[in-house]
C-alpha cells in the first residue's frame, strides 16, 4: 500500500546503514499511516524505490555534502497535518542516523515530501483501490469504515480551507 521513492546519492551511506534506514522508514511510514508496522502483511505491501543519482547539484555547483530525497506515497485520507509533521521528523531523523549525524547537520540537506494519491488513483493488480477498500484488506470491515471516516474528513478539511480562502479574497 505505501510506497517511498528514496533518493540517495551514491556512496552516501555504507550498506549496513543504507538497510538500516530502509527498515526505519518502513517502520515510520507504517506507523505515521495509523497502522501496525509489525503486521507482515502491511510490510509486504510498503515498498521503497531507491534512486541513486550519480550527482546532485546544490547552487549550480556539485553538494559538498550528500543531499536525500524521500517522498512517502500514500492514499488520500491517510495524512493528517500532524501525521505529515511527525513523518518529516522522524525520516530526518531517521536519515541523522543513517549517517551517524545530527538531526542539525542533516536537517538542511534532507527533504521530505509526505505526498497522497487521490482517492480512486491508487491502482494495484488490475484495479483501482480506494481508500476504505484497502483498509478492509488489512483489517476488515471495522478497518474499511475508518477508511470512510478518514476520507470523509479529509474532504471536509480541504473544503473549509477553500471557503475560508474564497472568503479571504471577497472580504476588504
Amino acid at each position: 500500500m505505501p510506497m517511498i521513492d528514496v533518493y540517495i546519492p551514491n556512496g552516501a551511506l555504507t550498506p549496513q546503514s543504507e538497510a538500516t534506514l530502509m527498515r526505519e522508514l518502513t517502520d515510520i511510514l507504517i506507523r505515521h499511516e495509523g497502522m501496525d508496522p509489525s503486521n507482515p502483511q502491511i510490510r509486504d505491501v510498503t515498498w521503497i524505490f531507491v534512486h541513486r543519482p550519480a550527482q546532485i547539484y546544490r547552487s549550480g555547483a556539485p553538494a559538498p555534502a550528500p543531499i536525500y530525497r524521500i517522498t512517502p506515497t500514500v492514499p488520500e485520507g491517510q495524512y493528517t497535518d500532524e501525521a505529515r509533521a511527525g513523518l518529516v521528523r522522524d525520516v530526518t531523523a531517521a536519515v541523522a542516523r543513517a549517517e551517524g549525524s545530527s538531526v542539525a547537520e542533516v536537517g538542511a540537506r534532507v527533504w521530505v515530501f509526505p505526498t497522497e494519491v487521490f482517492d480512486g488513483g491508487w491502482g494495484s493488480r488490475g484495479v483501482i483501490r480506494r481508500l476504505p477498500d484497502i483498509l478492509e484488506l488489512f483489517g476488515g470491515p471495522e478497518s474499511r469504515a475508518i477508511g470512510i471516516e478518514r476520507l470523509a474528513r479529509k474532504r471536509r478539511s480541504d473544503a473549509i480551507s477553500l471557503l475560508k480562502e474564497a472568503l479571504s479574497e471577497v472580504r476588504p
